[in-house]
């Protein structure tokens, strides 16, 4: 099943039937640098982390994202996060691309069906993330799917054992609404 459709991404369930798979894109070098963590996680604990997840779905919309270029149909490639501040209607976005699906252009896509999600289905305000500085590729993603430039926590993460700036992105529903 998928729920929203782009031209080459679509944003479908967050399954457990796909958690190792969500396991072994958590645990790419990349993938890691980019989230500054620092350790891989076991797939013991990515499971038990699955089962929290799913119970959380109502303040946490989740979604596996799939390819929908490649042949055969969809293929997942990653997925994203709405963590929802019901309070103030705002949320945290969070995306994660495996090797397969990065490079492409399919992230850029991906953003923008979480951002109609937030915009049209959950009727936030805003949607802001945190990306560090070093990871220029996942920040040149984020300005094409129409984020903008908040604020900086100097020093606040890790890039590759280096100290980085966190830099913090939003967009408010008014914009991304009006580039429909």
């Amino acid at each position: 099943m998928l729920w929203m459709r782009g031209e080459r991404t679509a944003l479908g369930p967050f399954t457990r039937e796909l958690a190792e798979l969500y396991w072994q894109w958590e645990n790419e070098p990349a993938v890691i640098a980019g989230m500054g963590r620092q350790t891989p996680e076991s797939l013991e604990a990515r499971l038990a982390g699955y089962d929290a997840q799913a119970r959380s779905m109502g303040t946490i919309p989740r979604f596996t994202i799939y390819d929908l270029t490649r042949p055969g149909g969809p293929v997942p490639v990653g997925t994203s996060a709405l963590r929802i501040d019901h309070y103030v209607r705002t949320a945290e976005f969070i995306i994660l691309l495996g090797a397969g699906g990065r490079g492409r252009g399919l992230a850029v896509e991906a953003t923008r069906l979480t951002l109609d999600y937030a915009f049209t289905i959950s009727a936030l305000r805003s949607v802001w993330l945190k990306v560090l500085e070093p990871n220029t590729g996942a920040i040149v993603a984020y300005e094409k799917a129409g984020f903008a430039h908040a604020g900086r926590l100097r020093r606040a993460g890790y890039w590759r054992g280096a100290e980085a700036d966190e830099l913090i992105m939003d967009v408010v529903a008014d914009a991304h609404l009006a580039t429909g």
